[in-house]
């Protein structure tokens, strides 16, 4: 039986994996697509097919940091099953050939069909194209190509998606993201700086499990990794309700794991599942080491200022919450966490937020407060 006709299951059973953790993939891949428990069972089946999706990856304007994620993922179970469920046909830099080699192949996959795209990086469309280009040939030119008989298009990373750092201002390359280019193929993003790989194995096991993309969001992310704030489930959301905040970095709200929203956290405007996969392996993730979220995930984040609390008032109607002047001292954490509950997260962390300021406390303790006050800069929101 020749490589291509053994079920992924038998492969990877071959290189060692056991039945074991073979089941504790399928189980982790469907609690990571929201799948009911018998979610496992049908990811089982899935991969007990021969079947592996070919795959070109192309790399465009990037750093290379979202291929870098996905080749230091150390789980063994993950990184054993996700490299036997694709076939990579051309990727630039994990591929033996070279030149004119790689080239004929990645040309011989493109006319087979029946691929996947997955894109890396933003695509360059400024003076033609001549910010990027490999083998003498533009980003723009390649992806179209590339797109042209792919069943799906897979944008990995921030600048795939939305642009990313080249697209920042003042975007001198005129950077795009992939679904600003490709309008006919279905595009699904995987946005972040870099991207989580757990999300990339999750949709291309749900690809392989129910022969389609996975639920996706208005800005193409799929529902699963990107249907949730980050604040929604963080895990210092106690401290924001309670009105507990970080004023400067290394005061006791700080080490005792204070919410980070006075210190610019991007958490309550960005979506993502980096508090429930975290990274590297679920070893950890921004928030859980003492820094706020940059809103990695969301359009134009590379031109949000990154230590400025967000504005309220610019993202939710004024109506929604009293002004800062209408707080009184009776209000308490307790009663914003309450309001949270009752008429939004936000409009309790007005609450929670007029309450600290205008008193200083918050459950007796309070943090040393620098001398500098954050800024009021407020920031566009995505």
């Amino acid at each position: 039986m020749s490589f291509q006709e053994l079920s992924i299951r038998e492969t990877v059973f071959n290189r060692g994996v056991s039945r074991r953790d073979f089941l504790k993939f399928c189980s982790v891949m469907a609690g990571a697509l929201a799948l009911p428990k018998s979610g496992a069972a049908w990811i089982e089946a899935a991969l007990t097919a021969p079947k592996r999706v070919p795959v070109v990856w192309l790399e465009l304007q990037d750093c290379a940091g979202c291929s870098e994620a996905f080749l230091r993922s150390n789980n063994p179970t993950a990184a054993d099953i996700i490299l036997d469920v694709l076939s990579v046909d051309y990727h630039e830099t994990i591929m033996a050939a070279a030149g004119k080699q790689a080239e004929e192949a990645k040309a011989a996959t493109i006319k087979a069909g029946g691929y996947i795209l997955i894109v890396e990086g933003s695509i360059s469309l400024g003076d033609n194209g001549v910010y990027c280009c490999v083998g003498g040939r533009s980003s723009e030119d390649l992806i179209r190509e590339a797109a042209s008989n792919a069943v799906a298009v897979v944008a990995v990373g921030n600048c795939a998606a939305f642009g990313g750092i080249p697209k920042a201002k003042p975007n001198p390359t005129q950077a795009v993201g992939v679904m600003d280019l490709i309008t006919d193929k279905p595009v699904l993003n995987l946005p972040g700086c870099p991207l989580n790989p757990v999300n990339l194995t999750a949709t291309v096991v749900h690809y392989l499990t129910f022969g389609a993309l996975p639920e996706m969001d208005k800005l193409h992310r799929p529902l699963f990794a990107y249907g949730q704030l980050i604040h929604n489930n963080c895990e210092r959301r106690g401290h924001f309700d309670a009105g507990e905040f970080v004023r400067t970095w290394g005061d006791a709200g700080h080490r005792a794991g204070w919410c980070l929203y006075q210190m610019g956290c991007k958490g309550p405007i960005s979506s993502h599942n980096c508090s429930v996969v975290k990274y590297n392996d679920g070893t950890n993730w921004p928030i859980g080491a003492g820094h706020p979220c940059i809103g990695c995930s969301e359009p134009g984040f590379w031109d949000l200022p990154t230590y400025s609390p967000i504005q309220l008032n610019e993202f939710l109607p004024p109506a929604t919450y009293p002004a800062v002047g209408e707080v009184k001292g009776t209000v308490t954490p307790e009663g914003a966490a309450v309001t949270a509950g009752a008429v939004g997260v936000v409009a309790g962390a007005a609450l929670a937020f007029g309450y600290t300021v205008m008193t200083g406390r918050a459950k007796g303790v309070t943090p040393e407060v620098s001398q500098e006050e954050p800024s009021e800069e407020g920031h566009e929101h995505h």
